[in-house]
């Protein structure tokens, strides 16, 4: 095998190999050394190829040909041997063609990790002017941003502005507001030190958003790396962008639904999905022809200009009104006719992401954050009346939801989990999840899309019943009354107790790798945590993960300041007075205790409610993780 690999390698330079060998290990989420041929379009995209579908379809048919074990599964070696035949006469045509606007692409050398060897990581010069623009316009009015803005668009600054983390922290907050406590992010006198402690709060909060951290650090941010610094600002964007993207946020989008089609179904679209479906609508509306995605189909322009016209405001009194000029499509040349249109969008104060360039090349990231800002400014659809059951079904994700979701996400799972029942029913990211607590999966008897017409359900089922009994038998998890039907179905009673034993493992699984390899139980941890916080002479005491006192965060504080002395400042929090202390007070504590145990490298998942209303589950992994942390620098 290594042979054969030498033999076809001999073109590819290290750096090229080493940037497909990330690209694959990217897709491979299983480890299992091969992807599939349904993944072959995303593993392109991971490595700098955009190429339409129709292209890796005619790829996948020549390369299957020539199968010669026809397991439609395609190895590193193999997907090598592909990238190779791009770059050969045969495919040289339609290659030239999609990767033509490469003077948009700019090469980063750096340094690898693993060896010497200096690696190329390319980063997007677009996606860099979109995000720049972004920052300077939402954080302008923001004074601990003033050292850093306004940011030049055509230079590096965007890759220096991370280094404090200030920005970076800024940013998850205007993507998930409050998610930081801003008493926490050092912005005095910097130091090397204090500038660490933002970027470890910054990551540590981004993963509590359900963003996939997994292969940056701290110093990853500080250097600088550009394709890291855009991937996680985009992730960070894309959060906010999307957040208010769902039908319990805009009950409005009902109006969305095709015939037929249940409420349900609606509800569980990825806010991709939720937002093709809103630009068709409008362009029905306009009696024009829909779009089928975000790059081809609106190159030209035309149905941008008869969204903005859809969308634009239609006050009773003209002062409100906006007219979009609609002259624009006359223009012959794109360029000039995307321009146009974007400055129809300025009026709408919605030019953003988006040169015209961006919109004649059909960048889908760009285009798709686009959307969804105008989506966000102007969604233009009216309140519908719902009947009691349809309002009843709207409810928002539950608090417990989205921290099992967020959590999920930033493991780093394949698809992305946007609607925590739907998309866990074919049992694939829980196969994901199990790996990731060294519960070993047999991929063998896992069914992947694409599904066959008739029976999907039924593979899907398959791998559910295959997930409880890895949960039973493997895991040893306590699943009485759940069968893979409950979880095919979406139940959320069921799905919710096995994701909650799933990250159980997973918080325990870093207490287990400290101590002697010995299964680590509650007791031990509620011992940990009283003996830590008599030794510091502090005066809490946690009898359980029940505890009322806990609702303070007193203990909490108290169990950070035993660790790390000096860690807390004691005069941003509230202490009880005759005994009591009011609610505003505990989330002010709680709010501080969860970003502060953040800033300190604890991921923590826990949100200042779990505190106030001491949820035991989300009490009891705060400590664990706190523990942890404890215990590996006791280590070190």
């Amino acid at each position: 095998m290594k042979a054969a690999m030498d033999k076809q390698v001999t073109h590819i330079s290290r750096e090229d190999l080493e940037e497909l060998r990330e690209a694959f290990n990217k897709i491979d989420i299983d480890k299992s050394g091969y992807v599939s041929d349904f993944e072959l379009q995303e593993l392109f995209r991971e490595a700098s190829f955009s190429l339409p579908g129709y292209k890796v379809r005619e790829i996948m048919e020549t390369f299957m040909a020539g199968d010669t074990n026809k397991d439609e599964r395609i190895s590193f070696e193999e997907f090598v041997s592909i990238y190779q035949d791009l770059k050969s006469k045969k495919f040289s045509e339609s290659f030239r063609k999609a990767v033509t606007r490469r003077d948009g692409i700019r090469s980063f050398g750096g340094m690898s990790g693993i060896s010497s060897v200096g690696t190329q990581h390319s980063y997007s010069d677009e996606e860099k002017v979109a995000f720049v623009n972004w920052i300077n316009k939402a954080l302008a009015k923001d004074p601990d941003c003033r050292h850093l803005l306004p940011m030049n668009p055509d230079d590096e600054s965007l890759f220096t502005s991370v280094r404090d983390g200030i920005l970076l922290c800024k940013m998850i907050n205007l993507s998930q507001p409050d998610t930081i406590d801003e008493r926490v992010i050092n912005t005095k006198k910097l130091t090397t030190f204090t500038m660490t402690e933002n970027l470890v709060l910054a990551l540590n909060s981004a993963s509590a958003i359900g963003c996939t951290v997994v292969n940056i650090d701290a110093l990853d941010l500080m250097v600088g790396k550009p394709h890291l610094v855009l991937g996680l600002f985009w992730q960070v964007i894309k959060v906010g962008l999307f957040a208010d993207i769902q039908l319990s946020k805009n009950e409005g989008m009902i109006v969305l639904l095709t015939e037929g089609e249940s409420l349900d179904h609606l509800m569980s679209l990825s806010p991709e999905d939720l937002l093709l479906r809103w630009v068709n609508y409008h362009l029905h509306n306009a009696g024009t022809k829909p779009i089928k995605n975000f790059s081809e189909d609106i190159k030209d322009s035309r149905s941008y200009f008869h969204l903005l016209d859809q969308i634009s405001p239609r006050g009773e009194h003209d002062y409100m009104s906006i007219n979009i000029d609609m002259s624009g499509l006359n223009e012959r040349d794109l360029n000039q006719r995307a321009e146009l249109m974007l400055r129809q969008a300025a009026r709408l104060d919605c030019r953003q992401f988006v040169s015209p360039q961006d919109v004649t090349s059909g960048n889908n990231k760009l285009n798709l954050a686009f959307v969804a800002h105008l989506f966000n400014s102007h969604p233009a659809l009216h309140r519908v009346q719902l009947n009691g059951t349809e309002a009843a079904d709207l409810e928002p994700e539950s608090r417990e939801e989205k921290t099992f979701r967020n959590w999920i996400n930033s493991l780093g799972v394949n698809p992305y989990v946007n609607h925590m029942y739907h998309d866990l029913c074919d049992g694939l990211v829980i196969m994901q999840l199990y790996e990731k607590v060294k519960v070993p999966v047999d991929w063998k008897k896992v069914n992947r899309p694409p599904y066959p017409v008739l029976g999907a359900n039924m593979k899907k089922l398959e791998n559910c019943n295959y997930a409880v009994s890895l949960g039973r038998n493997v895991a040893r998890f306590s699943l009485v009354g759940v069968g893979g039907e409950n979880l095919n179905e979406g139940s959320p009673m069921h799905i919710l107790a096995l994701v909650w034993q799933l990250m159980r493992r997973y918080t325990m699984l870093v207490l287990s790798h400290l101590g002697d390899g010995e299964k680590v139980g509650e007791q031990i941890i509620l011992n940990w945590v009283n003996s830590t916080l008599t030794k510091a002479r502090k005066d809490t005491h946690v009898s359980s993960f029940k505890d009322l006192d806990i609702s303070t965060s007193l203990p909490v504080l108290d169990l950070m300041d035993a660790m790390v002395p000096g860690t807390v400042r004691w005069d941003m929090v509230k202490r009880p007075e005759r005994g009591v202390l009011r609610t505003a007070d505990k989330v002010n504590n709680a709010k501080y205790a969860i970003s502060l145990a953040r800033k300190m490298g604890v991921r923590v998942y826990a949100l200042p409610d779990d505190l106030v209303e001491v949820n035991p589950k989300m009490v009891l992994t705060l400590f664990a993780c706190l523990m942890g942390h404890g215990l590996k620098k006791a280590h070190h």
